[in-house]
């Protein structure tokens, strides 16, 4: 056998791996060069206004029955309101909250009915439980409430 004749058989071969190599060799550039993500930007919940923070209380669908139903008690002479307890965020884990009460207002008093704390990021309301002295999520609250109608309904 000559050494033409060995050569042959191994001349497609080398071609084979040489385009082989090159193949894998751009793959590979093209994941250096691959522009990476940019990372992930959390946006945070903007900041929510007083005004917005009573307007979301108010549009609270227990509260607005409860006002409607001072109103039709009192005959117009009272009104559900929000009021600002106090104009220092609290601060609770952390987040800070504005700290209202829902009251009943009237001509010659106002009467406090319940003290929520709304975030001022996000939609978190906490409703402050003054016979245990705690915070309730919104839905305990909700389950307190729909306990106590039952009740008085037997």
């Amino acid at each position: 056998m000559s050494i033409r004749a060995a050569a042959r058989p191994t001349l497609p071969l080398l071609a084979a791996a040489f385009a082989l190599a090159l193949v894998a060799a751009g793959c590979q550039r093209a994941e250096r060069e691959a522009p990476k993500p940019a990372p992930a930007v959390v946006k945070e919940a903007p900041l929510r206004t007083r005004e917005q923070a009573m307007e979301v209380l108010l549009a609270v669908p227990e509260l607005k029955a409860r006002s409607e139903q001072i109103e039709r008690r009192s005959q117009g002479k009272a009104h559900g309101a929000v009021i600002e307890d106090d104009p220092v965020p609290r601060e609770v884990n952390g987040r800070k909250y504005y700290q209202l009460s829902f009251v009943e207002n009237r001509a010659d008093s106002v009467h406090r009915r319940e003290s929520f704390l709304v975030a001022q990021q996000g939609d978190e309301i906490l409703v402050e439980d003054t016979a245990t002295d705690t915070l309730l999520t919104l839905q305990e609250w909700r389950r307190n409430i729909r306990r106590v109608e039952l009740k008085s309904a037997d």
